[in-house]
């Protein structure tokens, strides 16, 4: 007998992100979709071992209007608002169903959007709101909130699923502090919010995305967390040169996040990291060649800085009077530095500013492409032994499935969260980008959804889950796609062994 649960077959989904109180903040849409694809799983393999995995992110309280960074004292009332909201309690309804079933578990891991369900408040709310006083429905729910992962057996295969932001410097958990609010709860104490020190990847959500994400609701469905993200951020809300200084503190957290999640998974590292953080980011950098250029323009390019043009764009941001004492024929008045910062000036508009910004943050784009083998793939790979047969990871909201060799397969389960993509036509040029520029620039979600670009709608119909199945003596692995009204099979998209 195996010394971790053994099933018959398992299905896996990550990044769900259940939260948002308004509508423009909720990223998820196919909800019934979901709730009938739950459903359709708990009819699997009748009289078999079956366990579906919520593989993290499986809500959003950083989409909540919570107070600090992390629900402490809010936490059981904002979970409550989630379950209850109309968007989302036919999901939890189906979930309620699943865990009635015999043979059937229900695994819940923790993501970075989710921390509060490593509480133990909140996983008992979440039992009793699925299960009631049901004992045997309620010993079907399993938590996995420690950052060790799940570990499972299907026929002689051993599975290992993560949501993958344990080897993520933006995003990293902290959970041996998320252990001692837990134990903070349930002793009736509180945090002072001073205590807690939040990620890089939650500071610029709660600090600068969630601010632009009320005009641009957009802007989270692509998940902006790359250096040439801030120029995009910059050109559609100018207003954020104020947070330059705090833009660059947030990679600088980055770094020293770098250093927490080394050899992570491996369960190594113990040691206590620096607190001094050197930044190595300019704002060169961070804006990126295809906006700086338009920035800078051509005749000005080697006289000043990126740096130097957005400092003066800050201290002179809120202040009418402003005067520049080494004005010179780039920068003369504080407005046309804020100008030539969000590409009006020099016959560059603000939708070819935008058009260049993207152009930096898809370079070399290999988003979509499931066999490329991103970062995420790289650590989580190097990190994990090789008795694991098939590692299922999340959190980039980017699918994948790779062959490892030695008969050992890795696949990511993607995401269930809207997703926009940028073709090459689109980004061509000015012309090209002007009707993606309208839309985007409208900003409203309902906008996004009713687009299309080359008869192709600009939001992707791709709702993805991964699969192991014992079949014939041995473990196949699927990453497919739930289509339709999600109560029929999904569809496979690659398989393994094939």
């Amino acid at each position: 007998m195996s010394d971790f649960p053994e099933y018959d077959e398992i299905h896996v989904i990550s990044d769900i992100h259940m939260g948002g109180n308004k509508v423009d903040f909720q990223i998820l849409r196919e909800t019934k979709r979901l709730a009938n694809y739950i459903s359709w799983v708990g009819q699997q393999r009748p009289g078999g071992r079956m366990a579906l995995i919520l593989n993290g992110d499986v809500i959003d309280t950083l989409a909540e209007d919570i107070y600090g960074y992390v629900a402490v004292d809010e936490a059981v009332a904002t979970v409550q608002r989630i379950m209850k909201d109309p968007s989302f309690c036919d999901i939890w309804k189906a979930l309620a169903d699943f865990v009635k079933l015999e043979g059937r578990t229900l695994v819940i891991i923790i993501g970075n959007h989710d921390i509060e369900l490593s509480f133990p408040v909140v996983q008992r709310l979440i039992i009793t709101h699925l299960a009631g006083s049901d004992l045997t429905a309620r010993a079907r729910i399993e938590f996995s909130t420690t950052g060790a992962g799940y570990t499972c057996m299907v026929g002689n295969a051993r599975i290992y699923c993560t949501h993958g932001n344990e080897v993520d410097a933006w995003n990293y958990n902290r959970y041996e502090d998320l252990a001692k609010v837990g134990r903070r709860l349930n002793v009736g104490r509180s945090l002072d919010p001073n205590e807690w020190y939040p990620n890089a990847g939650t500071r610029m959500v709660k600090e600068v995305m969630n601010e632009v994400k009320r005009r641009f609701a957009w802007i989270d469905l692509l998940k902006p967390e790359t250096s040439a993200a801030i120029g995009t951020l910059l050109v559609l809300d100018p207003s954020q040169v104020s947070k330059i200084g705090k833009l660059l503190s947030i990679v600088g957290e980055k770094m020293q996040g770098q250093k927490q999640v080394d050899q992570r998974l491996s369960a190594e590292g113990f040691q206590q990291p620096s607190q001094d953080v050197a930044i190595p980011f300019t704002t060169d950098r961070l804006l990126g060649p295809n906006l700086k250029a338009g920035i800078l323009g051509a005749t000005a390019a080697g006289s000043r800085s990126a740096d130097e043009m957005l400092l003066a764009a800050e201290e002179n941001f809120n202040r009418t009077d402003a005067k520049i004492a080494t004005a010179d024929n780039t920068l003369g008045t504080p407005q046309l530095i804020l100008d030539s910062l969000t590409g009006w000036m020099r016959g560059v508009g603000k939708d070819e500013a935008l058009r260049r910004a993207l152009k930096d943050w898809l370079t070399d784009d290999k988003t979509f492409d499931i066999s490329d083998q991103d970062d995420t793939y790289k650590q989580v790979t190097a990190a994990i032994g090789s008795p694991v047969d098939f590692i299922i990871t999340g959190h980039t909201h980017l699918e994948r499935a790779i062959d490892m060799g030695g008969g050992r397969y890795y696949f990511n389960s993607g995401t269930w969260i809207r997703l926009l993509q940028f073709t090459e036509a689109m980004l061509k040029d000015t012309t090209s980008f002007k009707p993606v520029y309208d839309v985007l620039i409208n900003g409203k979600m309902e906008t996004i959804d009713q687009a299309k670009f080359g008869n192709q709608p600009f939001v992707m119909d791709q709702t993805s889950t991964v699969s192991i199945k014992e079949e014939g003596g041995k473990a196949v692995g699927r990453l497919t796609h739930v289509v339709g009204d999600g109560s029929g099979a999904p569809v496979e998209i690659r398989k393994f062994p094939g």
